[in-house]
């Protein structure tokens, strides 16, 4: 509770500048941040409240009251333990989630776009913002790559369960002979890091080159270099950007996408590392899915690391996806708790 006050209060100071409302887009990310945390705090002095009710009520009640007063405070209680779960040092940022079709041309392709489709629905239920900053359509359907930024509170949080590798099984529509397909994706996913200090970029680490747009961004579409490619040197990480309107907007995106990234290659060989002197370490190799969707011959749903599964393809693939959510975060926790334990 404490640290939400704080984050609340710091929030609260940048919107009573009077240069708040000079980015738009970041005044209207940063109030709706404040609000989500500020409707958090309520919830659980609220919750609070309710229990010291309780306890004054519980030499007079009756049984039967009390009961009903428990059920009651444990039902809104598990609403809320969800939260708990949210422990990572960056669970309340925002984040970027790329999907890459895997081989496979055209079914592929469509599968990725699938996977958009789930992660936009998710976003509509939760209330996020979703905005597509680079896209590469398929020649015939689908798409072979597209990197969507998502904003709202605990989005990371939420997210972070999806990064690996998808699997799809189904009766291919794009086949004239109904033959059952494999389809693969690779979904990533990192915090954005914004404007943050622990990730430094030397400029003469860069190469930026600018070209025609192919996405959205208006009449300027295909008619000036707006969009914008920056590779990073020193470990080969490129990053497109081409949505925005203007070329130095795209840079700015492009900018942020790359520091997430750059974080993430920290992150990873951090915790290489540190598996090295656990022993057992495993390279994280394409052909490791983290869940498959199997349409064809049966309806099924599984996620490879919670176990957690669900005969409800439909539900999970229009975006409900918070019992895979709660169940990584679970099977996260454990299994963070044990490693710290030996």
């Amino acid at each position: 509770m404490d640290t939400l006050k704080k984050e609340l209060a710091i929030l609260d100071k940048k919107m009573a500048k009077t240069d708040f409302w000079a980015d738009a887009n970041e005044a209207k990310r940063v109030s709706r941040k404040a609000a989500d945390i500020r409707e958090e705090i309520a919830k659980w002095e609220g919750i609070k409240q309710e229990i010291d009710a309780a306890i004054e009520l519980a030499d007079e009640a009756k049984e039967g009251e009390i009961i009903k007063i428990y059920n009651e405070l444990k039902e809104k209680f598990n609403k809320l333990e969800f939260f708990l779960l949210f422990d990572g040092k960056y669970d309340r940022r925002d984040v970027i989630v790329a999907i890459h079709a895997g081989t496979g041309g055209t079914e592929a392709q469509d599968w990725a776009e699938m996977l958009l489709r789930m992660y936009l629905r998710f976003a509509e239920k939760k209330g996020f913002s979703a905005k597509i900053l680079d896209e590469h359509r398929g020649n015939e359907a689908g798409i072979k790559s597209v990197t969507v930024s998502f904003s709202g509170n605990w989005a990371y949080g939420y997210l972070k369960s999806e990064n690996g590798v998808h699997r799809l099984v189904r009766i291919s529509p794009f086949d004239a002979e109904k033959m059952r397909h494999t389809s693969f994706a690779l979904v990533e996913v990192l915090p954005d890091m914004g404007e943050t200090e622990e990730i430094k970029i030397d400029p003469k680490d860069l190469r930026i080159d600018t070209y025609l747009s192919s996405g959205h961004g208006g009449q300027g579409v295909q008619t000036t270099y707006s969009a914008v490619r920056i590779v990073h040197i020193p470990t080969g990480i490129t990053v497109t950007c081409q949505n925005e309107r203007s070329q130095q907007q795209n840079k700015e995106t492009a900018m942020k996408v790359l520091r997430s990234r750059l974080f993430q290659l920290e992150e990873a060989k951090h915790q290489e590392e540190k598996q090295k002197l656990r022993g057992n370490f495993t390279s994280a190799e394409w052909g490791n899915q983290i869940r498959s969707y199997v349409l064809q011959p049966y309806q099924l749903v599984k996620d490879h690391r919670t176990k957690y599964e669900t005969s409800d393809t439909n539900g999970v693939l229009d975006g409900d996806l918070i019992q895979f959510m709660e169940s990584y975060l679970k099977w996260k926790k454990g299994k963070y708790d044990n490693n710290e334990n030996k």
